[in-house]
């Protein structure tokens, strides 16, 4: 068939990038103003699970740090970096472009535009899987992406995605304006608004984990069961087409998909940059170009390398934190440089 000569995905890679989260986690587990063995979270979380029983070494106050403050925080910050790497690299696929990221069809726009009225109207701070601002930035993602997808497709549905990626830039244009017009008018909650705009995970809790797990977990199986007709569909529309393939059809659940894990991770995290064009185009490079490795590699990778970003931003000035925003954007403006020049490149 077709996809006979394409690469496969090594179970020794997948290994890897399991190790590589597991490994980030347990070094963020420990670190931070009150530095905790390795060995001893080990323990701990043993000790935790069902029927199994060890000598703990933490103290009631460790155990709390490590339960309620810094474990809900990794595994939001993994969820976080999966969801929006494999978003990138679904995105970059069904668009034929390395650039894409998954805030193309406006999804950050609506959500900054959500959470700025969320914060300037005082209905919430940020903090917590009930309050009002995560659900207006997942709200306004969801709205930016159905107002892109009505201009985009209005009228044929069977339009370049060149007409979803202009359409998108005009919806982005258009609620970044509105934003600006209401910060404008609200200035002094413009520094509490831009916290949020530039990504944090200071106000993890378990809420938001299992806020933001149902959508993760969900429209990661749509994609990842999809990833063979991702493939055949590089070879052409037509090519596919006469395979039996709907491109159409797959195309639209694809980028449904893409823009919900997208908002579900903005809602809990801000605005956090360039993870969907980082992870997935490093993954190309080292493993291969087929979806079938590019996707869950993405997921993986993505998950370790947010949680790398999250412990550099909490620790380097500690006690002080630098928005992880701040951190993709300085390492992802340059390799977007780098990616727009290596174009020779195809996915």
């Amino acid at each position: 068939m077709v996809l006979a000569n394409y690469e496969r995905l090594r179970p020794v890679w997948l290994l890897v990038g399991i190790v590589s989260v597991l490994a980030v986690a347990a070094v963020s587990l420990s670190l931070g103003p009150a530095n905790i063995s390795v060995g001893s979270i080990i323990y701990e979380i043993i000790d935790r699970l069902p029927l199994l029983k060890t000598n703990t070494e933490l103290s009631e106050i460790h155990s709390n740090i490590v339960w309620e403050v810094r474990l809900p925080r990794v595994i939001l910050g993994g969820l976080v970096g999966a969801t929006l790497a494999l978003s990138g690299a679904t995105y970059q696929a069904v668009f034929r472009n390395p650039l894409a990221d998954p805030y193309l069809l406006g999804a950050a726009a609506g959500a900054g535009l959500g959470a700025t009225l969320g914060l300037v109207n005082r209905w919430g701070d940020g903090s917590g899987a009930t309050d009002a601002v995560p659900l207006l930035a997942f709200g306004g993602a969801l709205l930016a992406v159905a107002i892109t997808y009505f201009m985009g497709l209005r009228g044929d549905s069977s339009r370049s995605p060149a007409s979803l990626l202009l359409a998108g830039v005009a919806v982005a244009s258009f609620l970044t304006a509105i934003q600006t017009f209401v910060l404008q008018q609200n200035a002094d909650t413009i520094r509490q608004v831009y916290t949020w705009i530039l990504g944090r995970l200071n106000t993890a809790s378990w809420g938001e984990v299992w806020l933001l797990l149902p959508y993760a977990i969900g429209t990661s199986c749509v994609i990842l069961l999809n990833r063979r007709i991702l493939d055949v569909m590089r070879l052409g529309d037509a090519e596919a087409a006469s395979l039996g393939i709907r491109p159409d059809r797959t195309r639209k659940i694809m980028v449904v998909a893409a823009s919900l894990a997208t908002a579900a991770a903005v809602a809990v995290s801000g605005l956090i940059s360039f993870v969907g064009i980082i992870v997935p185009h490093t993954i190309r490079i080292l493993f291969g170009s087929s979806n079938r490795i590019v996707l869950p590699l993405s997921m993986l990778f993505g998950a370790s390398f947010m949680m790398t970003v999250d412990l550099v931003g909490r620790t380097v000035i500690s006690p002080s934190e630098i928005p992880i925003g701040v951190i993709t954007a300085f390492c992802g403006a340059p390799f977007f440089i780098f990616v727009l020049r290596s174009s020779r490149r195809s996915i």
